[in-house]
């Protein structure tokens, strides 16, 4: 963001070390209404979008203006930006280092962050985002984060402190998560038997992943979102998982009583 710097000029005028009087004001003049006093300017809350590329690195994270117009998250994301920027630098520096002592090519290292809003509800802001990276290896990789922001307390927190402990939100999702999931599995491998691989064929745990918390209705969540990156559930040809699944009773009885209001079942 520019910040535009305005400099007043002060005009002196005057030879005489005496300053003459100045006239009293006349009662015409002091009967005027004061002249109305400009407000002041205000600078427009924007999204940040960062790109960087050159020969060590490709560099990318942008936000949404809904985050950016909350200080504290603002401050949260420039910080975890700078610290992303500075890492990636020190890491391709070290690659290209590596490669040149070695004798092979170096290929430019990268690193993309793009937050998306999920949920924007009165005391919550629920954000995703698939962080995606390459630091020389055989192909790029990707992952998944979340940000819960809590508006009243004004902090972060993981959707998983929601609840009562992680076991209580597997239970009361697994059986449709697992379900959905196999649905999905069975829809990409298109009959492919992955019964030797057995992290492949059976269900996983679904608070062991990225936890979203969504809404249909703007007022409350009544979604339970789980991202799944590659290799978790499946081969990296077969790329990522995402599985919805709905707050039910027994969803709501998974969540600390202090969070509760913020749920509801459909």
């Amino acid at each position: 963001m520019r910040i535009l710097l305005f400099t007043s000029l002060a005009l002196l005028a005057g030879c005489s070390a005496e300053k003459a009087p100045a006239p009293a004001p006349s009662m015409e003049a002091s009967a005027q209404p004061p002249a109305p006093t400009a407000p002041p300017a205000q600078i427009p809350v924007t999204a940040r979008e960062v790109h960087e590329k050159n020969d060590l690195y490709e560099f990318d994270y942008s936000y949404p203006a809904t985050a950016g117009s909350i200080p504290a998250l603002k401050a949260l994301l420039d910080g975890e930006l700078e610290k992303a920027r500075r890492e990636l630098k020190a890491e391709a520096t070290e690659g290209q280092k590596l490669a040149q002592e070695g004798g092979y090519p170096f290929n430019p290292y990268s690193h993309s962050v793009e937050w998306k809003v999920v949920t924007d509800l009165p005391a919550w802001l629920s954000m995703s985002t698939l962080v995606g990276f390459y630091s020389g290896g055989a192909h790029p990789n990707y992952v998944y984060d979340t940000i819960l922001w809590d508006r009243i307390a004004g902090k972060r927190r993981a959707p998983i402190d929601l609840f009562t402990s992680k076991a209580a939100l597997t239970e009361s999702i697994r059986a449709p998560f697992c379900k959905e999931l196999d649905r999905q599995r069975a829809r990409k491998r298109e009959g492919q038997n992955m019964g030797d691989i057995a992290e492949f064929s059976e269900c996983i745990d679904p608070a062991e992943q990225t936890v979203i918390l969504g809404s249909s209705n703007g007022k409350a969540f009544d979604r339970i979102g789980i991202l799944i990156s590659p290799y978790a559930a499946g081969p990296y040809a077969e790329g990522d998982y995402e599985v919805t699944v709905p707050v039910t009773p027994k969803v709501l009885a998974a969540v600390r009583p202090e969070y509760r209001a913020a749920f509801v079942a459909r």
